[in-house]
């Protein structure tokens, strides 16, 4: 069974971005999987499933939004045991610059 394409537009905001894929990567390669991502002023909160929180500026040109759109990463977390299913979606996804939803408020 073939995995369907989503598509999304490129340019969003990267609160946006996490709150509806539920991943983030790390600095080191390991793709996390998110529990929570909670507005705070300019930024947002993040709780992964393995534990870790911390605070992240909401921007479309950031390190994880380019890094989320290429779907470059190292390895999946193994203690966020992020599911097979999860991974066929995301690597199914398509980022577009001129089709595709919108998620959530964008510039564009």
């Amino acid at each position: 069974m073939s995995q369907e394409k989503k598509y999304y537009r490129k340019r969003q905001n990267l609160l946006a971005m996490v709150s509806k894929i539920k991943l983030w990567p790390s600095r080191k390669g390991a793709l996390h999987g998110v529990r929570e991502a909670i507005p705070n002023g300019a930024g947002f909160q993040v709780t992964t499933h393995c534990g870790l929180v911390f605070s992240v500026r909401d921007s479309a040109n950031s390190r994880a939004s380019r890094w989320l759109r290429a779907k470059q990463y190292a390895f999946p977390c193994p203690a966020c045991r992020i599911p097979e299913w999860k991974m066929k979606k995301y690597g199914s996804t398509v980022f577009s610059k001129h089709m595709g939803k919108t998620l959530g408020s964008s510039p564009e």
